[in-house]
């Protein structure tokens, strides 16, 4: 007697629900497995990992351990490059070279490459891809490929309180002061002054805090309602799946 199709084409269905659910399933466990926290830190031996810590698995390329420090609750995004010195298993004397402070955010595939002394204060929030060198290649001698030529070095130091967008890049010798906010895909160089917005390639200073007049130039956006502080978790969480409810019946509703 022939068989349905549709049993055919169901029980296939069903496998591949059931072998997409094992594979998440298993990477889930893979991430959590393979994330390096104080507690957890595999093979890697930083000279501090702080309490509430956590690079998400897959790391991306990390050496120079001993003289990188990461403060307390920082996190770590998928694929980010952490590295002191130029090369592996090179001894850096006895200062830190790389230090990230407390509550530091480092979006996915983000790079901090430090050869010279690298400083992000603290609660400095990162989006995907920056990329934070102190060091860069030079071009002195015409005749020499550019690759082949001596890099220079300078310190970077990003204040805390900051923020970086998407792409955005951070060169040798950059100080960024107190809660500066960079546009996503600037490159940064040289000095900037707390409570500022650069942006472009080079960046430039395109909005700063006046203490007298607030923003210049003002604001587009009024500022954001702050959440009331005895509003707890649980009812934020309800507020949410509320709204969605309440938006998907609207879409529903023919016009």
């Amino acid at each position: 007697m022939p068989r349905n199709r549709n049993t055919f084409s169901s029980l296939a269905a069903w496998r591949r629900r059931l072998l997409a659910r094992a594979v998440q399933g298993g990477w889930r466990w893979v991430q959590q497995a393979g994330s390096v926290t104080a507690e957890h830190p595999g093979k890697l031996r930083f000279r501090r990992l702080g309490a509430g810590t956590r690079l998400a698995f897959p790391q991306g390329t990390v050496f120079g351990e001993p003289w990188i420090e990461i403060g307390e609750c920082c996190i770590i995004a998928e694929q980010v490059t952490l590295t002191a010195g130029m090369l592996p298993d090179l001894d850096l004397g006895a200062d830190t070279v790389l230090t990230l402070g407390d509550g530091v955010v480092l979006g996915r595939g983000s790079h901090v490459i430090a050869d010279a002394k690298v400083t992000i204060g603290s609660d400095t929030y990162c989006g995907p891809y920056v990329y934070i060198t102190s060091t860069n290649h030079s071009y002195d001698d015409p005749d020499e490929p550019v690759g082949r030529q001596w890099p220079r070095s300078e310190p970077v130091s990003i204040g805390p309180g900051c923020w970086l967008g998407t792409g955005a890049v951070v060169l040798p010798g950059a100080r960024l002061g107190r809660n500066v906010v960079v546009a996503a895909g600037a490159v940064v160089r040289g000095e900037v002054p707390d409570h500022s917005v650069v942006a472009g390639a080079p960046a430039k200073v395109v909005r700063s805090w006046d203490p007298e007049n607030g923003w210049q130039p003002p604001l587009r956006t009024p500022a954001p309602t702050p959440i009331p502080e005895h509003v707890t978790p649980e009812q934020l969480a309800a507020l949410a799946v509320w709204e969605a409810q309440r938006a998907g019946s609207s879409e529903s509703v023919p016009s």
